[in-house]
């Protein structure tokens, strides 16, 4: 069987992180977590990572700063990666924005653990 695929979850909430690892880690994906933005380079950077699902007002550096950073990464593996945003406060950024920062897709707070599924196995299989 082939290697899971490693999914980086960027959330500070640990209620959740945890309730969105245990989904994953049901659909048979390996996952690796961030708190901050600073957390999320370092991650993607040190591993192969097939999706990072951003939250967007994670600290040190919001999620629209961390996806702007890894699309501009000179590793073009890493520049391609999938950013699912995820965010409460979506109202406060149209499509147009996540596009421009690099988002490839976003799931509205709170989560619809089905529809985060169905996002994720989109993207990465």
């Amino acid at each position: 069987m082939a290697d899971p695929k490693t999914i980086l979850i960027a959330e500070d909430s640990s209620v959740i992180l945890n309730l969105t690892k245990k989904i994953l880690e049901l659909q048979q994906y390996r996952i690796v977590s961030a708190k901050n933005g600073g957390e999320v380079i370092k991650q993607v950077e040190s591993q192969p990572i097939d999706c990072v699902l951003m939250d967007i007002n994670i600290p040190v550096k919001d999620g629209m700063e961390c996806t702007r950073e890894i699309r501009r990464n000179a590793d073009p593996r890493i520049a391609a990666i999938p950013i699912i945003a995820i965010t409460g406060n979506a109202n406060n950024y149209s499509m147009e924005q996540f596009r421009e920062a690099g988002v490839t897709d976003y799931l509205p707070k709170p989560l619809d653990f089905d529809a985060l599924v169905r996002v994720v196995k989109q993207y990465v299989g």
